[in-house]
Order: structure tokens, then sequence, then C-alpha cells
């Protein structure tokens, strides 16, 4: 249990450490963030296939390729329903944001709780991945959401700043997103903890959020600043970092 707390405190907080290096390079290029970005994307990739999706399967027994198909096709869903209530990232920064105090105390709410949102699949996929009892998988898991959490942290510092609002506000709005990470982790820990027979649909479901967000939404980021050559080498990167990385601790 200890591992699985310290682990997600890992994982939420990987959002404070983007944030902290957002402060201090308020003025990242495209192509840099992009490139970070994507290897995170290949990270995440490797992490829901390996993790995620092949333990599905193997943990379903008979019905094993249905309930990992249909636990797929739920968390993508799931996560397509959230993004018509709550935009994520990439659909609020760069919009206008106006100065006036309400509209900006609106405008930095939704902002927040959108990210918010989306961060607790996440988070939950880290937890399954501890229930299921890999502590290597669930690690891996971990570690590749971490690793898009940093980039992610490091991007809302500046549309914040920028709305006007204070710098110390602005760290803790950051750190308020992690929190619901960590939270989410707990959260799908205990659940594949008390009910056991749901762990390969839960496996599976996770896999599927975290393969609609790397398709729905890091992919498309990483590509729309002609950095597009450099960001599908990145990815492959990470992809090929968290295959070398399964291999020699499986």
């Amino acid at each position: 249990m200890e591992l699985v707390l310290i682990t997600a405190l890992g994982v939420g907080g990987a959002t404070v450490i983007g944030a902290v290096i957002g402060f201090i390079f308020k003025k990242m290029s495209h192509r840099f963030s992009d490139i970070v970005l994507s290897f995170a994307a290949g990270v995440m990739l490797a992490a829901a296939v390996l993790g995620l999706v092949i333990p599905s399967l193997e943990y379903g027994g008979k019905f094993g390729l249905i309930v990992t198909v249909a636990g797929i096709f739920a968390g993508a869903v799931c996560l397509n329903l959230i993004d018509k209530l709550v935009p994520h990232l990439h659909k609020l920064v760069g919009k206008d944001i106006e100065t006036h105090n309400n509209a900006n105390l609106g405008k930095v709410l939704l902002f927040v709780t959108a990210i918010a949102i989306h961060n607790l699949p996440e988070g939950i996929a880290a937890g399954v991945g501890f229930g299921s009892g890999d502590t290597s998988q669930a690690l891996l898991i971990a570690g590749g959401i971490a690793l898009q959490n940093i980039p992610e942290g490091m991007v809302i510092i500046a549309p914040m700043l920028a709305a006007g609002v204070k710098p110390g506000k602005t760290f803790v709005c950051a750190m308020l997103t992690g929190v619901v990470e960590v939270i989410g982790t707990l959260i799908g820990y205990f659940a594949v903890s008390v009910a056991s027979v749901i762990l390969p649909f839960a496996l599976a479901f996770a896999g599927g959020t975290m393969l609609y967000v790397i398709s729905d939404e890091m992919i498309p980021e990483t590509h729309a600043h002609g950095s597009e050559r450099g960001a599908t080498y990145a990815l492959l990167v990470g992809f090929c970092i968290m295959l070398i990385s399964d291999v020699l601790l499986g």
C-alpha cells in the first residue's frame, strides 16, 4: 500500500514539476513542447498496450477478448462523453481570456476544471495497474502517465498568467489538478482490490482511456505546429524505451 501511495503522489506531483518548469521557461517553443509531449505519448501508448490491454486479455480467461474489446471502447466512450461536457486542454489554450475579474475567474475555473476532470481517469488507470498485482507493469504505467503530466503542467502556466492570475494562485491551481490524479489512483487501486472479478474489464477500460487521450489529444496537438516529423520519431523513441524497459524488467 505504501508503494501505491508513493506512486500516486508521484503521478500527481509530476503536474507540479511541470508547472515549476512552466514558471521557469514561460516562452518555450512549440517545437520543444511538441517533442516532449510526443515522447510522453509514445510512453503512454506502450504502457497502455503492454501494461493494461495485454494483461486484460490474460486475466479475462474464456471471454478475455470480448471483455477486453468492450472495456477499451467503454473507456474511450467515457472520455468522449467527458469531452462533450468539458473541453480539454488543447481546446481551451489559445482562446482569448478577458481580463475583467469576474470573466477572468470564470475562464480560469473552467480551465482548471477541464484538466482536473480529464486527470481523474488517468489516475484511475495508474491505480488499476497496481490492482493487477504486477508491480513492475504498474510502475511502467504510472511512469508513462506521470511523464505525460509534466508537459501538461508546463503548458497550463502561461495561459493562466496571461489571464492575470497571480503566480501563487496559478501554482495552487496546477497543484490541485495533480491532487485529482492522486485521488484517481487510489480509487482505481481500491476498486480492483475489493472486486478482483472486474480486473480484466477495469484494465481494458483504463487502457481505452489512455488510447483515447493519445489519439484525440496528444498526437493532434503535437502535429499542429509544423513539427510532425520530429514528433513522430519522439513518439517512437518513447514507445521503444518502454518496450525495452518492459523486457528488461519482465
